[in-house]
């Protein structure tokens, strides 16, 4: 299973399921509008008001899953961080190609922050016949 692989089947997708963990270590999931680069970076917005912002700033380690149609999943597990003012201006040329809306909250939204997350591994399965299931670290 190669990166261009995973990248392909990620960027076919426009909403994941992203769980966190509360300062109580409690579960939250939510549905989140995201992009992905060609290193299978995770770019995603959300404002500074919400559970999964706190969750994140205390507790960076995330799990989520891409894609639920066909008998074709993926879940990947990584650690999202607050991008430097370099690395955001390239992803969110990624995240705008996906949304351009984004620009427009980027621009109004006065609580908008943004989230990048690198993948620490990554499992992508196809229940179809064949079925195939194949793990990647990172």
């Amino acid at each position: 299973m190669t990166t261009e692989f995973l990248y392909d089947f990620i960027s076919r997708h426009r909403y994941l399921v992203l769980s966190t963990v509360t300062l109580h270590n409690l579960p939250e999931a939510a549905i989140v509008g995201f992009a992905a680069t060609e290193d299978l970076k995770i770019i995603f917005d959300t404002v500074t008001t919400s559970r999964k912002y706190q969750n994140l700033l205390n507790n960076p380690y995330i799990a989520l899953v891409i894609g639920w149609d066909n008998y074709q999943t993926l879940q990947y597990e990584g650690i999202a961080k607050i991008p430097t003012e370099d690395e955001l201006d390239d992803l969110l040329e990624v995240y705008f190609k996906a949304f351009p809306d984004g620009k427009q909250r980027k621009d109004n939204w006065k609580d908008i922050t943004y989230f990048c997350i690198h993948p620490k591994w990554i499992r992508y399965s196809d229940f179809n016949d064949p079925p195939m299931i194949e793990e990647k670290l990172f």
